[in-house]
């Protein structure tokens, strides 16, 4: 026991002289190890706040762990295509620039095949629908051997153009979240966020300090096996030397200090509007693309119907005769 007595005032007589962050880290294994008297409460509107932040924290890592797939052009790409340097040269509307003024069945494959006028074609889902529609029409166009145009292969290459359309509003949808929600959001996160996690980080470091002098002060040891200091071990806040009285409030004045910058960083990040605007900003992005999307097919569509119809006329007469 004489032991265990000797090692707790050795740990004290430490405590008074290492350094502030030594002396935190000290209180804090006390405080694990359930050997603190006294700790430090924050606030409780102090750890709502904390809560409402660590909150808003997780939904900036859940919605961005989706979201964050507008940066990958290729989000929705069909994993089993396998398209060929050729296939993604030109775009579909230079391909059937090309082939309107091909020829012959040589110059529609050239047309087809034509080099890379610029970068490789986006891989979109609607990028590889235009590309596969115009391969397939010319597939079409090279075994047609009847009078006039094969009407689906017709509207296959008209399907083709539309989707490249649709294809290059949504690259544009795409963009205009990443600037407007994404940044937005990811500086909120790794910003303002962590701002407020360090004004937080200091509020601990400064209660650590406060209550590691008070405990200096008072001249609590560290406690083995949980056994209780003997109250003539301790002192009364009236019998605090003038010099220990003047350390502890200095360090609530700190306490104070730090506690409320936090609270105000808190409520700033928690207050600004900026979040919701970037969340109306997607949304807007989103409508923005499926809107042309629906003009785009909205105007293909009777014109695909139109052909479809002809294409019925035409057998339906073929059968009467």
């Amino acid at each position: 026991m004489d032991n265990f007595k000797a090692f707790g005032s050795q740990l004290s007589s430490i405590g008074s002289q290492i350094t502030p962050f030594a002396s935190r880290t000290f209180q804090y294994t006390k405080e694990q190890l359930g050997q603190a008297e006294d700790k430090t409460q924050l606030p409780p509107d102090y750890i709502d706040l904390e809560k409402r932040v660590d909150a808003l924290k997780q939904v900036h890592q859940k919605m961005l762990a989706v979201t964050s797939q507008y940066s990958n052009e290729a989000y929705d790409y069909p994993p089993n295509i396998k398209e060929t340097f050729q296939d993604l040269g030109r775009t579909v509307s230079e391909k059937v620039h090309l082939l309107s003024s091909a020829t012959s069945p040589a110059e529609a494959q050239a047309a087809l095949t034509a080099p890379p006028s610029a970068k490789p074609q986006p891989k979109t889902f609607n990028h590889a629908l235009a590309r596969a529609s115009l391969s397939s029409s010319q597939l079409l166009h090279q075994q047609h051997t009847g009078a006039g145009e094969d009407p689906l292969a017709t509207a296959l290459e008209k399907y083709a153009l539309a989707s490249e359309r649709v294809g290059e509003a949504r690259l544009a949808q795409d963009t205009q979240i990443q600037s407007r929600f994404l940044a937005g959001w990811n500086t909120t996160l790794n910003t303002n966020l962590m701002f407020a996690t360090r004004a937080r980080k200091n509020v601990e470091r400064s209660r650590l300090t406060l209550d590691s002098v008070k405990s200096r002060a008072k001249g609590t040891t560290w406690k083995i096996g949980g056994a209780a200091p003997r109250d003539d071990q301790a002192l009364s806040s009236d019998e605090l030397s003038p010099e220990a009285q003047e350390e502890i409030e200095k360090a609530e004045d700190e306490f104070v200090t730090q506690t409320e910058e936090a609270v105000s960083v808190m409520k700033n990040v928690l207050d600004t509007p900026e979040p919701l605007r970037n969340l109306a900003e997607l949304i807007a992005a989103q409508v923005e693309y499926h809107k042309k999307a629906y003009e785009i097919l909205s105007e293909l569509q009777p014109v695909i119907e139109g052909l479809q119809v002809e294409q019925e006329a035409s057998r339906t007469k073929d059968f009467s005769l």
